[in-house]
């Protein structure tokens, strides 16, 4: 064998061997909770790689207070705008929060918040992201503009304050009366490591199906949406798969 198909052989196999395996795809609408969170379809994503501050944070600008968390909050929403969000997970955090870097039709979100200093990147943030960092620090954008103090000093000098945004993992609006008309007990939750584990999917034909886990299609299907309940997915215009 030449040695040009030697190489070309090995360079193969690395990138087979380094890609990772099955990773949890989730793409559709978001809902903005913080900076540095968003909501799909029941499932709460923290994104990777960032660090935004809290809703009730507030730093200070030209010597006045201004409400950094709350703008932060607006800087997500606006890089998200109406578009698709495919968000790629890579595990949980301690509150259960599905942890992911995500990316809509025009950019990667973290980067985005990063670049317009409204976010700084966290110790384990790309290469790309500290370069962003450094950048809108030296322009002074956003948090740089002023004086502010790090999100995860902010919230262990402030428990409270940031309690609930971190720690409630909140259903969707849709669930709650399927989950009262029960009676006897909750409906049955389906989760794994990476979060809500009902796989939603459009078909060919145009029907919207959801997979249970276990059942026939559902290794294969790539979710378009994720639920936690049945009752979720039948909410959202889904039907179960008859396999």
């Amino acid at each position: 064998m030449h040695k040009t198909s030697v190489l070309a052989a090995l360079a193969a196999c690395a990138a087979l061997c380094g890609a990772p395996a099955q990773a949890n795809i989730i793409t559709g609408p978001a809902t903005v909770i913080d900076g540095d969170t968003i909501d799909m379809t029941g499932t709460r994503i923290r994104i990777l790689g960032i660090d935004a501050p809290e809703r009730a944070q507030s730093c200070s600008r030209a010597g006045q207070a201004w409400a950094c968390g709350s703008e932060a909050t607006t800087a997500l929403r606006e890089i998200i705008a109406n578009d698709h969000v495919t968000c790629t997970a890579r595990g949980t955090d301690s509150y259960g929060r599905t942890l992911a870097t995500c990316r809509n039709a025009g950019v990667d979100i973290g980067q985005e918040m990063v670049r317009r200093g409204m976010a700084v990147p966290s110790t384990d943030a790309p290469e790309d992201y500290a370069a962003a960092g450094a950048l809108a620090r030296q322009f002074a954008h956003g948090l740089w503009a002023g004086e502010f103090q790090h999100p995860a000093e902010w919230r262990r000098a402030n428990p409270r304050e940031q309690a609930p945004a971190r720690v409630a993992r909140a259903e969707s609006p849709r669930m709650a009366p399927a989950a009262s008309r029960s009676g006897a007990g909750r409906e049955q939750r389906f989760t794994n490591a990476l979060g809500c584990a009902i796989k939603g999917n459009h078909s060919r034909r145009g029907d919207w199906i959801y997979h249970l886990p276990g059942q026939k299609y559902y290794e294969q299907t790539r979710p378009e949406a994720l639920f936690c309940t049945e009752s979720a997915a039948l909410a959202a215009g889904y039907r179960r798969s008859k396999e």
